[in-house]
């Protein structure tokens, strides 16, 4: 079944902020208001869960909160797009609670990115609603450096035209939510090329581990004619994404995957170009598959938007790496 790509924004449409994995509580009055401001330049109007405030040890809610506050954004007609306040640990908690039918038979955008995951991949697989892969509410909060993610954030949901994916000249790995004015911007080398190759499919992933911790369950989708694109945090290292992605391509939908796009990876991971490629290489399923990796999405920034659900075309050749989003 083909994904449904709900209705594009607009502007005087309403978004609604909702706190499926951790609490707004955690925001910063500073962070919240250039969020607000920037949806308001967009000309979107911002209206909140009744539930996002509260908090609990896991800096999160009860899953009751959560899903009454997801639900009520997708049930009511004036919201027209739901973006998640940020990501966390825990959003697949609600998952057997959700009522499917109240998704799917009231489709619109839903935004977010991380242990989003889940939520945005479930949406799929149950409610066949594409969702877009893209900066958090919390993100928005960025004094400086967000155009990028900015102009990707309209191109995808604001606009009808297929897009191309062209690199940032520079990005960060900063915390920035601590010291807004002290950013470090980091020169972008762009995207290296592990397997050549052109190919079309629909997009699947999003964050790596959230991703595999649907495995074995209802909510995991069929990979087959898929293009990849997956991420991970700073958690990760060379080690565990060898491990991660190994039991993606364990799965029995992964043969027949068309290409792969991964992300930029956090400084943290202390990943490098050369254990990246090591890996990949390692993997006889990966040898005819196209390959790229070092792309602007992720936790870094600045970040493009992209659908779960949609389609892509990719075009690696050479030095050449083209990035097209063709449906969205």
């Amino acid at each position: 079944m083909i994904p449904y790509i709900p209705p594009k924004l607009k502007k005087g449409d309403v978004i609604r902020v909702i706190s499926p994995s951790r609490s707004y509580s955690i925001i910063s009055k500073q962070t919240r208001a250039i969020a607000y401001e920037r949806f308001k330049k967009l000309g979107l109007k911002v209206s909140f869960g009744k539930h996002v405030e509260e908090t609990d040890k896991f800096l999160s809610s009860s899953i009751q909160s959560r899903v009454a506050d997801l639900h009520d954004a997708f049930l009511n007609p004036q919201v027209k797009g739901i973006i998640a306040v940020i990501g966390g640990y825990n959003s697949n908690q609600l998952l057997n609670y959700i009522d499917w039918s109240i998704v799917k038979n009231n489709p619109k955008i839903f935004l977010g990115f991380s242990d989003i995951t889940t939520l945005q991949t479930a949406m799929l697989t149950q409610a066949n609603l594409a969702t877009y892969y893209g900066p958090n509410f919390a993100d928005f909060g960025q004094q400086k450096y967000f155009e990028y993610s900015l102009h990707y954030i309209k191109l995808c949901l604001m606009e009808n035209s297929i897009y191309s994916v062209i690199s940032s000249k520079t990005w960060t790995d900063d915390l920035w939510y601590i010291d807004q004015l002290n950013r470090h911007n980091l020169l972008n080398t762009g995207p290296i090329i592990i397997n050549k190759g052109a190919a079309h499919g629909i997009i699947m992933g999003g964050n790596l581990c959230a991703l595999n911790l649907l495995q074995g369950t209802k909510y995991f989708p069929d990979l087959q004619n898929s293009i990849l694109f997956i991420e991970d945090d700073e958690a990760t290292s060379a080690e565990i994404f060898d491990r991660e992605l190994q039991s993606l391509i364990n799965q029995s939908t992964f043969h027949n995957i068309k290409g792969i796009c991964i992300g930029r990876f956090q400084k943290k991971s202390a990943i490098s170009d050369k254990q990246i490629i090591e890996i990949l290489k390692s993997k006889k399923e990966l040898d005819y598959i196209p390959i790229a990796y070092n792309i602007n999405f992720g936790h870094t920034n600045p970040k493009i938007t992209f659908p779960i659900g949609g389609e892509a075309r990719i075009v690696l050749l050479n030095n050449i790496v083209k990035i097209t989003i063709t449906k969205h």
